[in-house]
Formats: structure tokens, C-alpha cells, sequence
């Protein structure tokens, strides 16, 4: 009997941990961030023109479902990307940042923090790459590339500005923006 209720209860945890497939990339349910736990919020895909770039992905302690929550919630946070088109090159990534730190952050945009964030893209990023950006509660945002790190900086002006090229009042993709609020 002990054996077929531990067998039900394996069962039960491992239905609720499945990863959600988003344009052929498994997305994990969880994941750990200096040494929390963060569950996935939702999850989308950026679109440039007709183009799917990335599969990104919003991690956070406590689930938020609006760009207010999530700019107030005081826990770790993680967005990832994985890229699915066969190279973006390294100036379309700065711009791309750039852009979305002019559009929703103009004042931190031209910061030195700004532009230290943005050189820590240095290669392009290619098909499977994994890019993920963290934020503290400290306001350090943080980047690894494929498992690398890439930089960290305590602002947490540039930590918010950065969130926002996501999750701004004029996001890189609205779509992507609804998906990775769980609303996609």
C-alpha cells in the first residue's frame, strides 16, 4: 500500500512540473537564481518582422500577471532568452537594447551604466544560445550567455530600465510582453 501511495504522490508532482513547449523549445517551470527558486510566469516568442528570434521566458519568486507587479515585487527575477533564428549578430543585439532602454527608460538610457550593460554583448548570438538576465533585490542586474557571465551591475535604475525593454509601456514585442505575463 506504502509503495502505491508514494507511487501516486511521484506521479501527482511530476504532472505539475512538465515544461510548456513554446516554437519547438522546452521551457523549464522552474528554475534557480542565487540559490532561490523562481517559477515561470509565462512565456512567448519575439518576433522581428515575420521572423521568430527568441523563445523568452519571465521567472520570479511570487507570480505576477502586470508590468506594476512585477516592477514592485521585491524578489529575485530571471528573464531568458533562447534564440531560435540562426544568428542575430552582436550590433542588432546592442541596438535592439538600446533602442528598448530610449523607448521606455530615455533618462537611463545614455547612463554610463546603460552602456556598460550594453557592452557586455560582444559575440552574436546564434540558434540554442541561452541568454539570461537576472535581477536582484539589491538592484543588480545581472547576464550569463550560454552559462557565461557576461557582467553584473548594482543599479537599480538600470535593473528597472532593463526589465522594462520587456516590459515597458513600449516593449520590444507587445505579444511577447502578454506571454511572458502569463497572458499570452
Amino acid at each position: 500500500m506504502r509503495k502505491i501511495a508514494v507511487a501516486l504522490s511521484f506521479l501527482l508532482l511530476s504532472s505539475n512540473v512538465h515544461a510548456l513547449e513554446v516554437a519547438g523549445v522546452n521551457v523549464a517551470p522552474t528554475v534557480t537564481v542565487h540559490g532561490k527558486p523562481l517559477v515561470l510566469d509565462g512565456a512567448g516568442v519575439r518576433k522581428k518582422f515575420f521572423f521568430k528570434v527568441y523563445v523568452g521566458s519571465l521567472y520570479t519568486e511570487r507570480k505576477v500577471s502586470s508590468p506594476e507587479q512585477l516592477l514592485a515585487d521585491p524578489g529575485e527575477k530571471l528573464v531568458r532568452m533562447r534564440f531560435v533564428y540562426s544568428k542575430v549578430e552582436k550590433g542588432k543585439i546592442v541596438d535592439a537594447f538600446a533602442e528598448g532602454l530610449a523607448n521606455n527608460s530615455p533618462g537611463v538610457a545614455g547612463t554610463p551604466e546603460a552602456k556598460a550593460f550594453l557592452s557586455w554583448f560582444t559575440s552574436d548570438f546564434v540558434a540554442g544560445d541561452t541568454v539570461d538576465i537576472a535581477f536582484s533585490p539589491d538592484g543588480t542586474v545581472s547576464g550569463t550567455q550560454n552559462g557565461k557571465e557576461l557582467g553584473a551591475i548594482r543599479s537599480p535604475a538600470l535593473a528597472r530600465a532593463v526589465l522594462l525593454i520587456w516590459f515597458g509601456s513600449r516593449p520590444a514585442d507587445e505579444n511577447l510582453k502578454r506571454g511572458m505575463l502569463g497572458k499570452g
